[in-house]
């Protein structure tokens, strides 16, 4: 086995307190699953090393089933024996009242975390019920990817040291697809990377060795089943991974995945036909054009065995698409997905698409309008292969800005939501920033995109569901203030959230899920810094059970990878939900956003795109500062259904926290809190640094309590950081003291 220069992560499996656990699984036996099955293998070999590792102890594999104290069975499978009362079949003809499951003993006395009495539902594709009774555990699964699952599921509770004793966890996937896109280079940088290199591709040539295997085991252990190796941006040499030059490598490499239940997909030029020596055209209309792609799919998909298909960047930032030929995004994307479907491809197009050529002096041309106007008048036009991926926001990964309305605006096409785990504009690794919380927002925001659905329909994975069990996160919330993000949410809207649009429960859709931007590269820790791995891990356990919580995914990673200590569970996870709120009181309070250093994006420059091309401005005057978005402004505030629209466009309705995004304030504007514009953006300011020092102060009582080299790692960067809050504080108090002429109320130091 190749020396490994890098850490395991939440993977090392090291020596854990027993808890009892170790009775459970010294004897093993599997029911219905091939053991030569490569992803069934790759699940007992982790389930080997996993309690070695943490329990010194080893597990025997052996073949009779109703002898094993943990048995993995197979939903369905003819081999199988259920236990004496039937609690897999009873599992699987009832009905969902959440994704997941968890019990255990708490004073005494059986108590289950998320309020649910019963499991309620069959186990669908990729999902697994767990469940120890009378001395046995037992772990059925629908397939091998719910069988990797659920032995991943296993050991991370062994690896918090929880007890497995009259434990039930029963899980299914939220989301159809759960993707990284990652924006690696093929000669060997990563765009937006901030860990080191990259260890998919260097001088142009792919990497296929032990950090591949890795990557595949540490994505697959949270439930990622798609990956994006190349980035969106495609360029030179990144071009020619369609062609023969490159296949028996991507082979290699998609068989690695295949072996973890990944499927591997390629960003892909659209103008790949121009720069490959096919006609000199890339319109999707042009019989030539066609014929030239019909050909070069049949050739991808017979050499790389796995390929899931393509992501597509098309008409934006100088990328091209079909709007050179006069056509629409639809024309563009259809095309392709014709050509792909007879091989199950998938065509993933990204709605990322706007002129980025506007004038500051037009206040009427917003940027934030730009993919619901690009997108919503084909809604219905796309074939069932396509799947059109939408940024959380309207703008690019800003620290705070509006869910777009295209999630919720679009009713017949398929959708898939993109985040960025990857802290482009949220500290770039050397700032702790954790993103779960933003991501629960947008998952559980309403959309209001259904007008007449019926409460006994709410929640969409059943048809008879009583509205006074419709989700949202609670153990008895009322069907008529159903549904997770607003307190009154008429019963007959439920289901309207976008964690259940892309998740397939709203219209029904089957080619869905949920994408996240990496930046993985090879640094040792491969994320740069230590604590920026929580994005990492929490995104593919979100995207896998959308009702996990922040608070919840932060302690199984800090538990997994640092200590089950309480003082450094409590303590770090004060600091990662903390953090998110401290970064944005020193950068950008109010969803102002953009006071980047441009290119970069990092660091504090108030105008560095005030006048420039991107459509970015935050319109700041003498008298205020904001982008009117309001139906007097650009308008914007009109694409979200209503009560939306009318909340955002009212200044007085409009959350706080996105006041600036939709509205140019007065900065003797009062806020909820008494306070003047100006005073909140000098007091978040202040606040923001104190809040830096608070934190370094706690990680620096933990010295000795997780590994060193953590420590020192994560102790310098926020060296760093105190020094970019600084900056931060003085340069944009400075900027809007000098234009308002309004002095600080507490008279402290602004320059």
């Amino acid at each position: 086995m190749q020396k490994r220069d890098w850490t395991q992560l939440w993977l090392e499996y090291g020596r854990k307190r027993d808890c009892g656990n170790g009775a459970y699984v010294t004897e093993a036996a599997v029911a219905g699953f091939s053991e030569e099955n490569r992803i069934v293998a790759h699940a007992l070999e982790e389930l080997k090393n996993g309690v070695e590792g943490m329990l010194g102890i080893g597990i025997h594999m052996g073949s009779d089933i109703r002898q094993a104290t943990l048995a993995l069975r197979k939903f369905g499978a003819e081999s199988r024996q259920e236990p004496e009362n039937g609690a897999a079949e009873k599992a699987a003809a009832q009905q969902p009242e959440s994704n997941l499951v968890w019990k255990e003993e708490a004073a005494g006395e059986k108590r289950d975390s998320l309020g649910i009495e019963k499991v309620k539902n069959g186990i669908k594709e990729g999902g697994f019920y767990l469940k120890e009774e009378k001395g046995i555990l037992t772990l059925w699964a629908a397939d091998e990817k719910g069988l990797l699952y659920g032995v991943f599921a296993l050991l991370r509770q062994i690896a918090m040291e929880r007890p497995l004793k009259d434990m039930e966890l029963f899980s299914n996937p939220d989301n159809p697809l759960r993707m990284y896109n990652h924006w690696d280079n093929m000669d060997g940088s990563i765009e937006r990377g901030y860990s080191g290199e990259s260890f998919f591709f260097r001088q142009d040539k792919i990497l296929v060795d032990q950090r591949t295997r890795d990557y595949a085991r540490f994505v697959s252990s949270i439930g990622i089943n798609g990956v994006v190796i190349n980035n969106v941006n495609v360029k030179q040499a990144a071009t020619w991974l369609i062609t023969e030059r490159y296949f028996k490598e991507l082979a290699a490499m998609s068989e690695i995945f295949a072996d973890y239940g990944i499927k591997l997909y390629l960003s892909l030029n659209f103008a790949a036909p121009l720069e490959l020596g096919g006609p000199d055209s890339a319109d999707p209309l042009d019989p030539e054009v066609r014929q030239w792609w019909q050909r070069k799919m049949e050739e991808v998909f017979k050499n790389i065995p796995n390929l899931g298909g393509f992501l597509v960047k098309a008409d934006s930032e100088g990328r091209p698409g079909p709007f050179t030929y006069g056509r629409t995004q639809a024309d563009g994307a259809n095309m392709l997905a014709d050509l792909v479907k007879p091989y199950g491809g998938l065509i993933i197009w990204r709605c990322f698409v706007y002129n980025c050529t506007q004038d500051w002096r037009d206040y009427k041309t917003d940027r934030a309008r730009a993919g619901y106007d690009n997108f919503i008048a084909q809604d219905g036009d796309y074939h069932d292969n396509v799947i059109l991926q939408i940024k959380n926001g309207p703008m690019d990964f800003q620290v705070r800005e509006p869910v777009s309305p295209l999630l919720g605006g679009l009713k017949k096409t398929n959708q898939m939501l993109e985040v960025q785990a990857a802290q482009e504009y949220t500290g770039h690794q050397i700032d702790v920033c954790y993103l779960i919380p933003l991501f629960k927002e947008v998952l559980e925001f309403p959309t209001y995109c259904t007008e007449s659905r019926p409460a006994e329909e709410c929640q969409g994975e059943t048809e008879s569901r009583p509205a006074e069990e419709c989700q949202g996160g609670t153990e008895s919330r009322p069907a008529e203030e159903c549904q997770g993000g607003t307190e009154k949410l008429p019963a007959e809207e439920c289901c309207d959230r976008v964690a259940d649009i892309i998740g397939g429960r709203t219209f029904g859709n089957v080619h869905t899920g949920f994408a996240a931007v990496c930046n993985t590269g090879n640094d040792r820790n491969w994320t740069g810094n230590d604590l920026a791995a929580a994005n990492f891990y929490g995104f593919g356990r979100l995207a896998f059970c959308t009702s996990l919580t922040a608070e919840e995914i932060a302690e199984e990673w800090i538990r997994l990878t640092l200590s089950n200590e309480e003082e450094v569970v409590e303590k770090v996870k004060k600091i990662l939900l903390n953090s998110r709120a401290v970064y944005e009181k020193y950068t950008a309070p109010l969803g102002i956003g953009w006071m980047v250093t441009p290119n970069t994006h990092y660091g504090c420059s108030v105008d560095g795109y005030e006048y420039s091309r991107w459509g970015t401005y935050h319109r700041a005057d003498h008298l205020g500062l904001g982008v009117d978005r309001s139906r007097q402004g650009t308008g914007y505030a009109q694409q979200y259904n209503e009560p939306n629209a009318s909340m955002y466009d009212n200044m007085e309705t409009c959350p706080e926290e996105l006041l600036l995004f939709f509205h140019h304030v007065p900065y003797t504007y009062r806020l909820k809190s008494g306070k003047t514009l100006i005073q909140h953006i000098y007091d978040t300011h202040f606040e923001g640094v104190d809040e830096v020092e608070e934190m370094i102060s706690l990680w620096e009582s933990l010295e000795g309590k997780v590994p060193e080299s953590v420590y020192k790692t994560v102790r310098e960067r926020f060296d760093r950081q105190l020094y970019n809050a600084k900056e931060w504080r003085d340069q944009v108090n400075s900027y809007f003291y000098r234009k308002s002429g309004i002095g600080d109320e507490k008279g402290r130091k602004i320059y």
